[in-house]
């Protein structure tokens, strides 16, 4: 997703920012931490304060995360406290049921396992240290990075491509050689089938039009 609001420059313990989304990529998570050990002596405040994370406030005036889960979980694995946020909008006064009907209708949340499948909002964990690790979220992350897909402003665009990969790509092959996994993800990346898919960049000729054109 991309988003541009107005800081909250007051910083938010991560301990208090709850998810709306149930899993990440953790090979995605420990690149971002390898990014930051590398950036925290030389520029660290600046990094922090260059990436300020999205949040709604929800009932009991708690702070939901919409975006950025990757890296707020890698900093919080790394030790650090605490993100500036940028505050999307305060619906506090809802109900939870409301609160919920409200983001999922808005795309801001996305209650699906690491197998894929739907849960209820009450399953999405309460912490960013309680997101599952989803080993196709990594595939479909490491497939747009290597120019399999472009990022697309959809929400939660890298998690259809997770489950597009997650009924064609063995999950052996993923846990054990992720190299020739992502070789696979490209392969089928640039074919027919995944031409619905958003951010899908492969040969126009003898393709479908994409469902999103």
């Amino acid at each position: 997703m991309i988003h541009s609001y107005e800081p909250k420059l007051e910083p938010v313990d991560i301990s208090e920012l709850r998810p709306t989304q149930m899993t990440v990529g953790m090979r995605e998570v420990g690149a971002k931490r390898a990014e930051w050990r590398k950036r925290m002596d030389i520029d660290g405040p600046e990094f922090i304060g260059r990436h300020m994370v999205p949040v709604i406030v929800g009932p009991k005036n708690r702070y939901y995360l919409i975006d950025h889960h990757h890296l707020v979980r890698a900093l919080h694995d790394e030790g650090v406290n605490h993100v500036l946020t940028s505050e999307v909008c305060d619906i506090s006064y809802l109900s939870k049921q409301e609160f919920w009907r409200f983001v999922d209708h808005r795309g801001w949340a996305y209650p699906f396992d690491a197998e894929g499948r739907r849960r209820e909002f009450a399953d999405i964990p309460r912490s960013i240290s309680e997101l599952a690790d989803d080993p196709y979220r990594s595939l479909a992350g490491a497939l747009r990075q290597t120019g399999g897909y472009a990022k697309d402003t959809l929400p939660f665009s890298e998690f259809q491509w997770a489950d597009y990969l997650r009924n064609r790509v063995a999950s052996k092959l993923v846990e054990r050689d992720f190299d020739a996994a992502l070789a696979k993800a490209m392969e089928l990346a640039r074919g027919e089938t995944a031409s619905h898919l958003p951010g899908w960049c492969g040969p126009a000729d003898g393709a479908r039009h994409s469902a999103l054109s």
